[in-house]
């Protein structure tokens, strides 16, 4: 990439979360090869170990593939601070959100047990550091 006479700029990285969706195995197969095409022409590489199929409600147990290379098959993945799995739904991700405030409740036992706070300052570390846990980038 050049912006300048005497500047150049020769690597230039870029992440991105990208989620397709399709109804047939033929969609998702035309859509990839699009996405890599795209990519390719302004030098961007899709990392092969970062990219994830997952199947929801299909009988069809062909493979993906990107450049002859089949892409790993998965039955979760979490996208944007969600959970998502085959089944659909929430359940999954309301798992893992109370999981996780489950570990930040039981990381303030010392603050539970203490006699010196007031159960109203309880209740403040509770809404600042379980409940924002349990509800961070949740859906509404």
């Amino acid at each position: 990439m050049q912006w300048a006479a005497q500047n150049q700029l020769d690597e230039l990285d870029f992440a991105v979360d990208l989620t397709l969706l399709s109804h047939t195995h033929e969609q998702i197969q035309i859509k990839i090869a699009s996405v890599a095409a795209v990519s390719a022409s302004v030098d961007l590489n899709i990392h092969m170990g970062k990219t994830k199929v997952l199947k929801f409600k299909t009988e069809n147990s062909n493979s993906i593939t990107l450049d002859y290379e089949t892409l790993e098959d998965v039955e979760s993945f979490t996208y944007l601070g969600s959970t998502i799995d085959e089944q659909g739904g929430s359940d999954a991700d309301v798992k893992v959100r109370i999981g996780k405030a489950r570990v930040a409740f039981l990381q303030l036992k010392n603050i539970w047990n203490s006699k010196q706070l007031s159960i109203n300052i309880k209740v403040r570390i509770s809404n600042t550091n379980v409940k924002t846990v349990l509800l961070y980038e949740a859906e509404t």
